[in-house]
């Protein structure tokens, strides 16, 4: 129920992120942020606010942790819409956390995946993917490297 406990507090973050995601393309845009965490109901939700200060926007994270079924839903907001993404669920197992969800990318169907790694005191790693195959195969297209601040 304590998984997020490690993200409380303030970080500046490497961001990557594919220009052009599904399209084949390569080309990855890298750009600043910071971001504040902290736990809510004791550890079982999580907020955070990240702001890209380069980009023009900022992002909300609300992260519930589901008692009766011991996983997590994770909710984004973006600024630029004002308005929740569809959740992406899952749970930690050996330091990793994997969450799925279904979305759409610019009118495309799309399978999200989240990946939370690399965590350590000072520094974790989010990763995020999309899949249009039915999850046969992923394309990452934004990478997070988290420093605490």
């Amino acid at each position: 129920m304590n998984d997020f406990d490690f993200l409380s507090g303030a970080w500046t973050v490497t961001n990557r992120r594919l220009v052009r995601p599904l399209s084949g393309s390569t080309e990855w845009d890298e750009f600043p942020a910071t971001s504040v965490a902290r736990p809510v109901f004791g550890g079982a939700a999580n907020v955070d606010e990240i702001t890209f200060p380069t980009k023009g926007f900022s992002g909300f994270t609300l992260r519930l942790f589901d008692v009766e079924c011991e996983e997590w839903s994770l909710y984004w907001a973006s600024s630029r819409t004002g308005t929740l993404f569809p959740p992406v669920v899952g749970r930690f197992a050996a330091g990793r956390g994997e969450f799925y969800g279904d979305d759409a990318h610019e009118g495309t169907p799309v399978r999200a995946r989240f990946v939370w790694s690399e965590i350590t005191p000072v520094s974790a790693r989010w990763e995020q993917a999309f899949s249009v195959d039915g999850e046969k195969t992923w394309e990452t297209n934004w990478i997070m490297e988290l420093a605490r601040a």
